[in-house]
């Protein structure tokens, strides 16, 4: 059993913790306030405490337009990597992504973020896609489990 406490992202301290979080790891498109609220309005956003220090969150976008594809996103702090929060964070994301009719799974990973990358490998996802987002200079990896997984 884990000693994480999860909590949904609703009230202004967990959309803080988790815009932070997010900010930390993924620097090149920082989210305000005000995204973060979007974002829980239409995907499933979550943060991950130790005692009351934040240390990791999810995001799961559910399928779309009659798409059967949900995106599963887990991101822990760097001192915080290493102790089986991702994993947990992750299968936790994916059950609730199988729960929301997805039959297929995809994840995103900033390339300057190597742990992640590896993180995702070692969870079965293959390198879909490379690309740039307008004004930005670091690309995103769009990754997907093999149907099968």
């Amino acid at each position: 059993m884990s000693d994480l406490r999860i909590e949904p992202v609703g009230c202004d301290v967990t959309l803080r913790d988790w815009r932070h979080i997010h900010n930390l790891i993924i620097p090149t498109d920082p989210l305000s306030a005000e995204d973060v609220r979007e974002r829980a309005g239409r995907n499933v956003l979550e943060i991950a405490y130790l005692g009351d220090a934040p240390v990791g969150c999810t995001t799961v976008r559910p399928p779309r337009d009659g798409e059967p594809v949900a995106t599963v996103i887990a991101r822990v702090l760097p001192p915080y990597r290493g102790r089986g929060y991702g994993a947990l964070l992750y299968g936790r994301g994916l059950a609730q992504a199988r729960d929301l009719g997805a039959e297929r799974i995809q994840t995103v990973v900033l390339e300057s973020n190597p742990q992640g990358l590896r993180f995702a490998l070692a969870h079965g996802f293959v390198e879909v896609e490379r690309y740039l987002l307008p004004g930005h200079a670091v690309p995103f990896i769009d990754l997907e489990l093999p149907e099968r997984a």
